[in-house]
């Protein structure tokens, strides 16, 4: 058995953190022929390519990506111990890396990931929010642990993942005192000319609220489209209109935008995965926050 070379691996490690050779000599103090030499050495050890050339800087490769995850936990590792023998405070527990799709509503989103903060052991949760097309690449990249949204990965997405569904909920409409009690009679007919907050077109939401408004006829009027729901719920506090979300945060929506429900949108649901690079999900808080979502957060479908 070749045993590695963990001289190599550091060198490699802030190869990577600092995304040049030039800058990692710096850092180490060595000269650029001694880290070249010691990364080749470790492409050989291991019999794979860890980096592609990206202009002046270098960029990992797949098997490089897997590699610098090791080779952080391993020198994390390392400064925990030292932490221990100074007598400092520690605790590393479990850490998960999160993408949350910009689509996903946030009080989805902590409802999902709550059961995470709940387990016996420790988690320290990192979120990251952005389009679901940058996320997914951070996913194949071994950056994420796992990415929620809204849709499924298709087969046009070329990287390797997976769909595993959270579950399904119902969506209500929903709107401060004032506008419940003029437009809950009649619902949803008395949506004809209703001011509305909408998610941005493009949505896979926006698409099933029109859809769901042009086969009952109705034409609401529209005062404003949001990317963030949270910000929307923002605008319906303060009564610009009534605003779409899901059945199954209908309390969270109660207590932090003081709105309540005017009317199901019979027929629609939304429904929200979990996406990893994993057939079986493997990650302790992934399973568990998906086996929560399962179980208690859409079990009304």
């Amino acid at each position: 058995m070749e045993w590695l070379n963990y001289h190599h691996l550091l060198y490699f490690w802030t190869v990577a953190k600092e995304g040049s050779i030039a800058r990692a000599c710096e850092k180490l103090r060595l000269a650029q022929p001694t880290i070249s030499g010691q990364l080749r050495m470790l492409e050989e050890t291991l019999g794979e390519k860890l980096f592609t050339r990206a202009g002046r800087g270098l960029t990992l490769t797949d098997v490089g990506q897997v590699v610098f995850r090791y080779a952080d936990e391993i020198f994390g590792l390392g400064r925990e111990l030292q932490d221990v023998l100074k007598g400092r405070p520690h605790g590393r527990g479990l850490r998960l890396l999160v993408g949350i799709s910009d689509l996903v509503p946030k009080l989805i989103a902590h409802r999902i990931l709550q059961p995470a903060l709940t387990m016996s052991e420790p988690v320290q949760i990192v979120c990251d929010e952005d389009s679901p097309e940058r996320l997914l690449v951070e996913l194949a990249e071994h950056r994420l642990d796992v990415v929620l949204s809204d849709t499924p990965v298709t087969s046009q997405v070329r990287a390797k993942a997976f769909n595993h569904l959270l579950g399904a909920s119902g969506v209500m409409l929903y709107g401060a005192s004032a506008l419940v009690a003029k437009y809950r009679r009649g619902f949803p007919q008395s949506l004809n000319e209703a001011p509305l907050l909408l998610p941005l077109e493009g949505s896979s939401l926006r698409r099933a609220l029109d859809e769901w408004f042009e086969a009952r006829g109705v034409r609401p009027r529209i005062v404003g489209e949001f990317k963030d729901s949270a910000l929307m719920g923002t605008f319906a506090q303060a009564g610009a209109g009534l605003f779409p979300a899901s059945a199954a945060i209908a309390r969270e929506v109660r207590e932090q935008y003081k709105a309540s429900p005017v009317g199901a949108l019979d027929g629609m649901t939304e429904q929200f995965y979990a996406i990893s690079v994993e057939r079986k999900l493997k990650h302790p808080a992934v399973v568990a926050i998906s086996e929560a979502a399962r179980e208690r957060l859409f079990t009304g479908g």
